[in-house]
């Protein structure tokens, strides 16, 4: 069963994003339950009474599992736990869940268990309080209080910290070579644009239809976990497009930690594509755009050139994208699914990043026209005349590019 907080505010049915997650971990949602307060309860997340009708609701409908609709504090979970006989979990645990069954690669799977380990360690009190009765049992904590019960979870605590100091060696190795990938990359400057927003917008099959890569796609959330770059072409100079993982409002935290080194694929890109699911009510949008926003701040993205893409156009009838052009005059409105709108798209990516561009005059003596190729490679097409034994090239250049296009040049 799903539970959660509502303020009463919003005409939108409630939990329905908690219901998709638990979906996509592959759990079935029984029942719905809800409590219209300003924020949860401290100790018990519901109200005591609530609580009792719920117990009722739960036994009803036979439900097994109580799923939160917002991270729990450990005393909530083992307070909503004897107070409704069944398990409860929140909701920072069932996107765990998800992303450690979505993650493939080695670095995914290490960052998704470096996240885990973190989100359970203040949650290891008391699962082994019934040894602390072999204690000598004294009252007055002296000596001989110390029973093996609380050695016991000083030794997990102790296990999960140094697996947590080795997980972050072995990424912070991974992210290196990374690194090294990376600086190949920027070698041929070529522009980088990332795809960002929220899961299930579809960024994965835009990448593909930009690209011609075969991504794998889905209807689930989270299916897209590791990066992946492929280049494209646009009037004679190839891009590089990067998609990462989706973002979700209330993104655990340790998840934005975990994953710091495959979010800086977006945090070093020259644009960012941000895709919305144009097919969702404008209330649910609005959130979803601000939940990315959020999250784009917190890995310091937040100040880079933005361009709002709208995609899944082709579900809406033509009132709605009237409205939608009305409502977001600086939105490109898209359907990677069928091919509609990619060329405006192509344009406003082109124009977004002309806007960073830099007019230069090169001049390279005949004999030196070998590097030519090396030019092109770094400023794509060129545009080129003789002058006095020299090639003269005229192009605009991004403000990265000239200085590499400068080294390229020969010595005087």
């Amino acid at each position: 069963m799903a539970i959660g907080i509502i303020d009463g505010r919003t005409e939108e049915e409630p939990l329905v994003e908690l219901k998709e997650l638990l979906r996509t971990a592959g759990v079935a949602a029984v029942g719905t339950a809800t409590q219209q307060r300003p924020k949860p309860d401290p100790d018990r997340y519901f109200g005591r009474g609530r609580l009792i009708e719920l117990k009722a609701e739960i036994a009803a409908c036979d439900a097994n599992l109580v799923a939160c609709d917002d991270e729990l504090a450990p005393r909530q979970e083992r307070n909503l736990e004897a107070a409704l006989g069944v398990p409860v979990i929140d909701r920072t645990a069932v996107i765990l869940d998800i992303f450690a069954d979505h993650a493939h690669s080695a670095e995914g799977k290490l960052q998704v268990e470096l996240a885990q380990l973190e989100y359970n360690m203040a949650r290891m009190r008391g699962l082994w309080t019934h040894l602390e009765r072999l204690g000598a049992g004294r009252m007055d904590g002296g000596i001989g209080t110390r029973g093996p019960g609380e050695s016991q979870i000083e030794t997990d605590r102790r296990l999960a910290r140094n697996r947590i100091s080795a997980l972050r060696r072995r990424l912070t190795r991974m992210e290196q070579n990374r690194g090294v990938m990376r600086a190949r990359r920027d070698g041929s400057s070529l522009p980088r644009v990332a795809l960002a927003g929220y899961t299930n917008a579809g960024k994965s099959t835009l990448l593909n239809a930009l690209t011609g890569a075969e991504v794998e796609i889905r209807d689930r959330l989270f299916h897209t976990l590791d990066p992946t770059t492929r280049t494209f072409e646009l009037s004679g100079r190839d891009y590089l497009l990067t998609d990462t993982v989706g973002f979700i409002e209330k993104l655990p935290h340790q998840l934005v930690e975990a994953f710091k080194a495959t979010l800086e694929e977006t945090v070093l890109a020259d644009l960012i594509l941000h895709v919305v699911d144009a097919s969702a009510p404008e209330e649910r949008r609005l959130v979803d755009m601000q939940a990315v926003d959020d999250v784009l701040e917190e890995i310091g993205a937040g100040e880079k050139p933005r361009l709002l893409v709208f995609n899944k156009v082709d579900l809406l009838s033509e009132e709605e994208r009237r409205e939608t052009e009305l409502d977001h005059p600086e939105a490109v409105l898209i359907s990677a699914q069928e091919g509609e709108g990619l060329d405006d798209l192509r344009e406003g990516i082109e124009k977004a990043f002309e806007e960073t561009l830099t007019e230069v005059e090169l001049l390279i003596p005949y004999s030196q026209g070998g590097r030519l190729h090396e030019l092109h490679e770094v400023a794509g097409d060129l545009e080129l005349s003789a002058r006095m034994g020299f090639w003269c090239m005229r192009k605009c250049l991004r403000r990265r590019c000239i200085g590499l296009a400068i080294s390229l040049l020969p010595k005087p």
